[in-house]
This record gives C-alpha cells, sequence and structure tokens, in this order.
C-alpha cells in the first residue's frame, strides 16, 4: 500500500469521525448554549418588567387593534377611553404599538397619567408609539402576557384581530381557572362582540363545553363611561374589603 492510500484511508477515517462523531457533539453543545443563554434572557425580561410595573398605582389593561388610524372613530373612542382612566386616577397598560394601543397611550399621556407600553418585538406592526411615557419591550410573548395581567386590575378590550383574541381568550381561562379570582374582563362594543358572545352561548353552552354561568366571566358593553365606572366601583368595592387591587394569584396562593 502506498502512503497516498495510507494518506487517504486516514483523511477518509478523519473525516468520519468528525462528520459522525465531532459535529454532532459540537452541534448539541451549541444548541444547550442557545437554549441557557435564552433562559437567562427570560429571567432578565421578568425581572426587568416586575420591578418597572411593581410601583404601578390602580391599573386597568387595554387591548385591540393595531390597524386603525388616527381619523377613525374607533381611535378617537380609545384615545378618550385612555384620558378617562388617566383622569380618574388609573395607569393604562397597552401592548405599546400603533392604532386602539397608540391611542390609549395618547389619551392616558395627555392627561397626565402613567401610559405604559408593553412593546413586543416582531417583524411586522409593533412600532412602539412615542405616547407610552413607560416602555418596556419583550422579546417573549407569554412573559409579556403576564404583565398584562400581574399589575392591573381590570381588562378592558376593544374591536380587534388574532392578537387581541389571543390576549382576551387567555384572560378569560386564568380567571376561569382561577389564577386571576377578581378581575372584570370587559368588551366594549356589542355591535363587533355580539357575534362571538352569541357563538360561544349558542355552541360551547350548548354542547356542555361551558356552563351559563362562566358567561358570566366577560362583560359586554357600549358605553365607554359606564366601562370607566364599572372599573372603578370595582376598585372601590376591593378597597372597601381590604382586599388587593392586584388580582393575579401566585402559585402558592393555593397551598
Amino acid at each position: 500500500m502506498s502512503d497516498q492510500d495510507v494518506s487517504r484511508i486516514i483523511r477518509s477515517l478523519l473525516e468520519d469521525i468528525v462528520s459522525n462523531e465531532i459535529q454532532p457533539v459540537l452541534a448539541r453543545l451549541k444548541s444547550e448554549q442557545k437554549d441557557n443563554r435564552r433562559i437567562f434572557r427570560m429571567m432578565a425580561e421578568m425581572v426587568t418588567g416586575m420591578e418597572a410595573l411593581s410601583g404601578l398605582p390602580d391599573a386597568v389593561t387595554v387591548f385591540g387593534t393595531a390597524r386603525c388610524k388616527p381619523q377613525e372613530d374607533l381611535y378617537r373612542i380609545a384615545r378618550n377611553m385612555g384620558k378617562r382612566f388617566a383622569q380618574e386616577g388609573y395607569a393604562v397598560i397597552t401592548g405599546g404599538g400603533p392604532g386602539v394601543m397608540e391611542a390609549v397611550n395618547r389619551g392616558a399621556s395627555e392627561a397626565g397619567g402613567i401610559s405604559v407600553g408593553l412593546n413586543i418585538v416582531l417583524p411586522t406592526e409593533q412600532e412602539p408609539n412615542k405616547y407610552s411615557n413607560l416602555k418596556l419591550m419583550f422579546r417573549y410573548f407569554f412573559i409579556r402576557k403576564v404583565m398584562f395581567v400581574k399589575y392591573t386590575g381590570a381588562l378592558v378590550v376593544l374591536p380587534g384581530g388574532l392578537g387581541t383574541m389571543d390576549e382576551l381568550f387567555e384572560s378569560l381561562t386564568l380567571k376561569q381557572t382561577g389564577k386571576m379570582q377578581k378581575y372584570p374582563i370587559i368588551l366594549y362594543d356589542s355591535s363587533y362582540w355580539g357575534g362571538l358572545v352569541t357563538w360561544i352561548r349558542e355552541r360551547m353552552v350548548k354542547e356542555g363545553f361551558l356552563t351559563e354561568k362562566e358567561m358570566d366571566l366577560l362583560t359586554v358593553m357600549d358605553d365607554p363611561e359606564e366601562i370607566i365606572a364599572a372599573v372603578h366601583r370595582y376598585s372601590q368595592e376591593q378597597k372597601a374589603r381590604k382586599e388587593p387591587w392586584v388580582s393575579y394569584v401566585e402559585p402558592e396562593d393555593f397551598s
């Protein structure tokens, strides 16, 4: 066997070892390092959010579409709602983006209130609006969702799309399962939400997937001032009973 043959065999064996043994180990280590970095990023986001929001006064979270413009009625209504909440002494919390989120933040900021925007890194739509005077940026949806509910005492949902639906139904599930025991969830505009509520009642309830009592998890209202009054009434009732305004339940509370 010539030296060239020996070299070719050795090279082939080395390539086989690198390809089938060394590279998979390196890839696994690299993946584990990514997971470790991701865990620390998650922790950092959670800690940053908690530190920033734990000192808020009574707050209301408002959800709604990113796809409405300043000249539209929905934007005007959302802007006035943010203003009115601020005038009543409540901080407002939104997703920090355009559309309804911008309008609510704008109204609260213009009224001199605390206007919180919890933004998310997305490839489209979600540019931070300029009206939130307390801004946080999140990479992870699930951490952002914790912040939406942990430091607020009521949820108001304006018309919106998939993101709004996601936030609404996750909040309803938290309330249904007792993770949020005393948490008003108010849908604004029966002309928008009526079909959904009717479908839930006629399909989910009738087919036994939901009870009629569980329909009380949410309320539909058409008057923004009625919404403000309902949130304020709930807040005052909580304070009269000396119960915490923040209604997010930690797991140890069940023990």
